[in-house]
């Protein structure tokens, strides 16, 4: 099974980077997600209209400001949270000021509803903000709008590859496990799982081929939701709530903070090596890995199979997020008004 694994996602990935789009679900399990997709709909209840609007600048240090943007979908943007403060961007924004002693300019690009083909909209008001770091977060709306992974990873590896092309940072929050979701009942729970975790391996490989630093989110929906459902999910038992939004912050501000260059002074731990595909389904199981692209591009077997190293960063404690600053509608250094989400 494994095996089958590594070679689904080195495919998909394969069919990506030459413009394919021919692997996807096969047509009995097109059938069962159709026919179990109404029940969960009604199990799921209504969602807000809007994210909470997080933008600002963050954090009273001194020096040249760092621009974070935050890309993606509804789980990006933070839809769920109660307040901006909880939103996962506010959170790496506020984490990040505390670590580099900088103030963090902080935009939310991300919009409700958008799978991947919505990425290049995104990226391109990124270009006018110029960020030094890029957190993507999609996936989830690919599985169930029944979009081709060879098609989402394609866009996800072109977004990476344009953001890193203005100079950014980038780290890319792989799909999460729709499996785990509450509402979400077998046999659809089933296929879900299958989908949502193929992606996350075959978004893994072309996120690290384009230069960004990929984490799994793959069982963050997993033992601690299903323990606390009423504590980690939104009213509309589907989307994060705020404390569900705190894990995900907690997971990807290590790499942020290593991308960067301020990493965690206790964080000593060691790399294991695989190869690319066997490091991307690894990380797909567990929530908070982070497969380096700087490592990948260093590395090449014999064979011309290219390795990463599965690394498991230590945690830091999440900051406490005072309200930001507002940000001025044009500045200097190019950033625009937010986008409506």
């Amino acid at each position: 099974m494994e095996l089958r694994r590594v070679a689904n996602a080195r495919r998909i990935a394969a069919v990506a980077a030459v413009g394919g789009a021919g692997v996807g679900l096969g047509a009995a399990g097109i059938g069962v997600l159709i026919a179990e997709a109404a029940l969960a709909r009604r199990a799921i209840g209504p969602r807000r209209a809007a994210a909470p609007y997080a933008d600002g600048r963050y954090g009273s240090g001194t020096g040249m400001s760092l621009r974070l943007v935050v890309l993606g979908d509804s789980s990006a943007a933070g839809l769920g949270a109660d307040s901006p403060a909880q939103t996962t961007g506010a959170i790496l924004a506020a984490g990040l000021a505390q670590a580099s002693g900088r103030p963090v300019r902080y935009q939310c690009l991300a919009e409700i509803g958008a799978e991947s083909r919505g990425l290049a909209s995104q990226v391109d008001r990124a270009v006018f903000i110029s960020p030094h770091v890029a957190v993507v977060l999609i996936g989830g709306n690919d599985v169930t709008h029944r979009i081709k992974p060879p098609e989402s990873v394609r866009l996800l590896a072109e977004a990476v590859t344009r953001l890193r092309a203005l100079g950014a940072e980038v780290i890319v929050g792989t799909c999460p496990d729709l499996g785990t979701v509450g509402p979400i009942r077998p046999p659809l729970r089933w296929v879900a799982r299958r989908l949502s975790r193929q992606l996350a391996a075959a978004q893994a490989i072309g996120a690290v081929e384009a230069g960004a630093r990929a984490i799994s989110l793959g069982d963050l929906l997993g033992p601690e939701f299903a323990a606390r459902p009423h504590d980690m999910f939104a009213a509309d038992r589907f989307h994060p709530s705020s404390a569900g939004y705190a894990a995900v912050a907690e997971a990807l501000l290590p790499s942020v903070l290593a991308a960067t260059g301020f990493p965690n002074s206790a964080d000593t731990t060691q790399p294991s090596d695989l190869s690319l595909a066997q490091a991307a389904v690894a990380a797909a199981d567990l929530a908070g890995t982070e497969i380096s692209a700087d490592v990948v591009a260093a590395r090449a077997g014999p064979t011309g199979i290219r390795w990463a190293s599965v690394r498991r960063r230590v945690r830091v404690p999440l900051p406490n997020v005072a309200p930001p600053e507002p940000l001025d509608d044009i500045t200097l250094s190019g950033e625009v008004p937010p986008v409506a989400r």
